[in-house]
């Protein structure tokens, strides 16, 4: 049975991946995103929870036992070791579970929102990269006013991403997402009828 066609969809913190994602879901194309992913894998009770508590300790828990994502944060921004062992705790976690959901995915072509995969070098896994890409100054803006953060920790935030350049230098396709989101819609149904097309001729 032929795969269905996968398109890894990035972008750099704030870009609007989410936004472009929610497009593309409602022209009934199967979303796998891995940042929803990375939050079922630490609800309480899932083995990757239990886990960075033996690592980092109960302080990182919030009040109802889960994880305290913003301390969390905080602490691996301050700290790239830390950075580094979450991440051997949960990137597992998150493959096994994306690897799951895209075999039991249907339709011609499926999105895998993947904010990492220039830094992990997955690009080279999909079909096709699609990026959704703004200014650093756009960014920067979209992250104070929707997170609340100091402009000190959003600048370590963006510092420890790939650069706007290494994105751009893997992208298929790329969707300007500087503006507002009134474009969006009508971006997203051109590059679906693209991705039909192309997902039609990988048969």
């Amino acid at each position: 049975m032929n795969r269905s066609t996968r398109i890894g969809l990035t972008g750099g913190i704030a870009s609007g991946k989410s936004a472009v994602a929610a497009e593309f879901a409602k022209l009934g194309v199967p979303i796998i995103d891995s940042d929803v992913l990375a939050r079922e894998v630490v609800e309480p009770g899932q083995p990757a929870l239990q886990a960075i508590v033996t690592r980092f300790g109960d302080s990182i828990l919030d009040e109802s036992g889960g994880l305290d994502r913003r301390r969390m944060r905080e602490r691996i921004f301050q700290n790239p070791g830390e950075k580094q062992a979450l991440e051997a705790i949960v990137h597992p976690a998150i493959r096994a579970a994306q690897q799951a959901r895209s075999a039991a995915a249907d339709g011609p072509y499926q999105i895998h929102v993947i904010p990492l995969l220039v830094e992990t070098r997955a690009h080279t896994l999909y079909d096709r990269v699609l990026v959704v890409d703004c200014a650093r100054t756009t960014q920067l803006a979209r992250l104070l006013l929707r997170d609340g953060i100091t402009p000190q920790l959003a600048e370590s935030i963006l510092a420890a991403q790939a650069t706007r350049e290494q994105r751009l230098a893997v992208a298929d396709d790329v969707l300007d997402n500087d503006g507002g989101i009134e474009n969006l819609p009508e971006k997203v149904v051109a590059l679906h009828q693209q991705y039909l097309q192309f997902a039609a001729s990988c048969r």
